[in-house]
């Protein structure tokens, strides 16, 4: 069976690797699902892995399996399986539990330990093959009707769960009633956060560096959201004119836009941050202003990664809202496809290229 392969730690190591069929069995006590690959998502992970400035392979092997945005089409199930059948399409988290509580109640997106366990990133094999088994816990289902969004499943559970976990950390204000926010970035988790956080209600900027009118622009005015070139305004422009944000969603890839996000933000406000950088770039801020104002304005820096699964289902839920509230956007979202696993290379030169706003394989027909 065929699988898009790295050799963790060595640059640019992509390659066509052979790996045994699973089977059912692989999962104990009758819990495993048969999931026949269908498309696989992409994105700047999947090319620092290549990069070598991450990534690990599982015990015993010298190659990881990339890929950690699946979608695919249930083929065969165990005997205990409930929440899946035959014929269903769905797709699987990523993150796997390790031993700490956390990743025991069913959060191992929070784990306390250093060693985390991540399909297609570290210490466990991804999806970009054929088939994979993976037990029905880690399965989500995607209605029928989302299956041409299909890759935008992982992506979206990222989003949902930085916007979910700002609203949760603020009941500590007892009431917090966010009316502006801030998205830095519009890839993917961007343009996903502005959506979320769109459906919430929120007066929502989001900032990218291609004037408009583009492709970005099209899909963040499609949600009635303002999309703001930083190229021909500055976020000390829209500050300004409308004020600081009550939360701000980093989504760059940036350090130095993470960072100084920090003196936009407003009373009382959240900073998340989602963005995993893996170089070594440092920047300078006014330290002392912004730790007066962050602690005189009672302010919070959150980070977020990965999902777990009540994630990932009320991601799928805003995407069925968002296709209802605004027919035919987010699948703009989706630019790039990639025929075959063959086309390895092909695929690792799209995620080079700034005009691939999202890269996908398709592995097999439905």
């Amino acid at each position: 069976m065929k699988a898009i392969a790295v050799y963790p730690g060595q640059l640019n190591s992509v390659h066509l690797e052979e790996i045994p069929e699973p089977t059912l069995d692989q999962v104990p006590g009758g819990k495993g699902v048969l999931v026949r690959v269908l498309k696989v998502g992409v994105d700047a992970t999947d090319r620092e892995i290549n990069d070598a400035l991450y990534g690990n392979a599982p015990p015993g092997d010298k190659h990881l399996v990339l890929g950690h945005e699946s979608f695919g089409v249930v083929e065969a199930v165990g005997p205990e399986v409930r929440r899946v059948k035959p014929g269903d399409y769905v797709t699987a988290t990523v993150r796997r539990p390790g031993q700490s509580i956390y990743d025991q109640i069913g959060t191992c997106d929070m784990t306390s330990e250093e060693t985390y366990y991540e399909r297609g990133i570290n210490l466990l094999h991804g999806f970009l093959t054929e088939k994979f088994v993976e037990d029905e816990e880690y399965i989500v289902r995607v209605p029928q009707g989302l299956k041409h969004l299909h890759v935008l499943m992982e992506p979206m559970s990222c989003a949902a769960k930085a916007v979910e976990q700002a609203f949760e950390v603020q009941r500590r204000m007892r009431v917090w009633s966010p009316r502006t926010a801030f998205v830095m970035g519009a890839g993917q988790i961007g343009l996903l956060a502005t959506l979320i956080l769109r459906l919430r209600g929120l007066d929502v900027y989001t900032f990218a560096r291609g004037a408009a009118p583009n492709l970005k622009s099209d899909i963040v005015t499609g949600m009635e959201a303002t999309y703001v070139s930083t190229s021909e305004r500055s976020v000390e422009e829209v500050v300004k004119e409308v004020g600081k944000a009550d939360l701000i969603v980093d989504a760059t890839g940036s350090s130095h836009v993470a960072m100084g996000s920090m003196q936009y933000l407003g009373l009382n406000g959240v900073l998340v941050w989602t963005s995993i950088t893996g170089g070594e770039h440092s920047t300078s801020l006014e330290s002392d202003r912004i730790n007066l104002e962050w602690v005189l304005g009672n302010k919070l820096l959150l980070g977020s990664v990965n999902a777990n699964r009540g994630h990932f289902e009320s991601g799928i839920r805003d995407l069925a809202l968002g296709e209802v509230m605004y027919p035919g956007v987010l699948c703009r979202i989706l630019t790039h496809p990639v025929d075959g696993l063959e086309n390895f290379q092909q695929m690792m030169e799209l995620l080079e290229d700034p005009s691939a706003l999202k890269v996908y394989v398709n592995v097999s027909d439905e």
